[in-house]
């Protein structure tokens, strides 16, 4: 009885050595990617610029500096890649956000106009929703309902064929993904609508 005692004694020690071996591997691994996946994004960003802002790559310069804000005593910081053609005027600005959805943390690139007026496209950079519900979020058809909607009023998320400016038609069988994005958007708007357009300050930082 003891024999076995010791024995089951001995697996259970066994299995939770393995399980903090394995969890320190895992978190090595994931330490010495996340610069390499970083990097990924950043050149992603990059690549989509133009076509977020309407522009042909090559015929704008683009400029990243760092938005902070402090809204209800809570510190938030947004990158944004400013986009001017040669002659040195704007023609839209890109940020850099993220919340959280359905599975995941969602994080996605939002277009502006220059003046910030409307939206003029979305990129999801990455996102961890459901396999052919929520991740449909990544599909142009569905994000394109977002290009040209107004700064102005917060967007809706509805299920069926949108009515009215403001309202975003909703993924089938994946309303919590969109009303994520979609808040996303416009958390998004609502903390920076006003200073993007604003000269450098001291709130803002060159960025990376």
């Amino acid at each position: 009885m003891g024999s076995l005692k010791n024995s089951n004694l001995g697996q259970a020690w066994l299995v939770l050595l393995l399980s903090i071996v394995f969890s320190v591997s895992l978190a090595a691994v994931h330490l010495n990617l996340n610069p390499v996946i970083e990097e990924n994004k950043t050149k992603e960003t990059m690549e989509k610029i133009p076509g977020l802002v309407k522009a042909e790559a090559g015929a704008i310069d683009i400029s990243p500096r760092i938005i902070s804000i402090d809204k209800n005593g809570i510190s938030k910081s947004y990158t944004v890649y400013d986009a001017s053609d040669k002659t040195g005027n704007t023609v839209g600005h890109v940020v850099k956000a993220s919340g959280q959805g359905y599975a995941d943390k969602i994080e996605l690139l939002l277009a502006l106009d220059a003046d910030a007026d409307s939206i003029t496209g979305l990129f999801i950079l990455d996102q961890k929703e459901t396999p052919g519900l929520g991740n449909k979020i990544i599909e142009d058809e569905w994000r394109n309902q977002y290009i040209g909607k107004s700064c102005d009023i917060p967007l809706e998320v509805i299920k069926g064929s949108s009515v009215n400016d403001n309202e975003i038609d909703s993924v089938s069988g994946a309303t919590i993904s969109s009303r994520a994005v979609t808040d996303i958007v416009n958390s998004t708007i609502s903390d920076i609508k006003y200073k993007i357009t604003s000269p450098v300050s001291g709130n803002d930082m060159e960025g990376k």
